[in-house]
């Protein structure tokens, strides 16, 4: 592999802060929810949820985070960062959810690792919890198809474009996502 792994963090950094795609520029400029962390006076615990970092690329501590890069991306861009590892030759090990609860928003995450390099990268995405949706990218990684299926059985995540999300684990009537932190039985 010729890449460095600063090389494909500035590649992965120009996704994340792509301009809008031409038909999203003229509805006008995307919009998020402000994130920063709460004062000290009303923080949480370190054990607790806390708001995220902002979007971006970083190279972080593989033994404290289990990866090398860790990308932030708006959900717009999850495609598009698919796209540059695939050709990077970076394999899909795992898609998953979590429900940040507090601050009324899921986060999609994707786990990608390359054979030959001993690199992992980290692609987070935060969506709207009351409208939880992302692409898919099951067409750049078709085994995230699989993936996909059980994150929106047990979160509720749609994936856009996806071929098929029946439910994968779950009965095919059930109308419930175990893994959301308001699910009771």
């Amino acid at each position: 592999m010729s890449l460095t792994l600063q090389q494909l963090q500035a590649h992965l950094g120009g996704l994340v802060f792509a301009p809008p795609e031409p038909a999203a520029a003229a509805a006008g400029p995307p919009t998020s929810p402000e994130r920063s962390s709460p004062p000290e006076s009303e923080a949480v615990p370190s054990s607790a949820a806390t708001a995220p970092e902002p979007d971006g690329v970083r190279l972080v501590d593989y033994a404290s985070r289990g990866v090398h890069l860790e990308v932030r991306t708006p959900a717009s861009q999850v495609v598009a960062a698919a796209e540059l590892l695939d050709r990077e030759g970076f394999a899909l090990d795992a898609v998953t959810g979590v429900d940040w609860i507090a601050q009324g928003e899921m986060e999609v995450i994707y786990d990608y690792f390359h054979p030959t390099a001993p690199w992992r990268v980290a692609v987070r995405s935060r969506i709207p919890r009351d409208h939880p949706q992302v692409p898919t990218i099951s067409a750049v990684f078709p085994g995230a198809n699989w993936h996909e299926r059980e994150t929106h059985d047990f979160f509720g995540i749609r994936f856009l474009g996806h071929p098929d999300l029946t439910p994968l684990l779950l009965p095919e009537d059930a109308d419930f996502h175990p893994l959301k932190k308001d699910f009771a039985v």
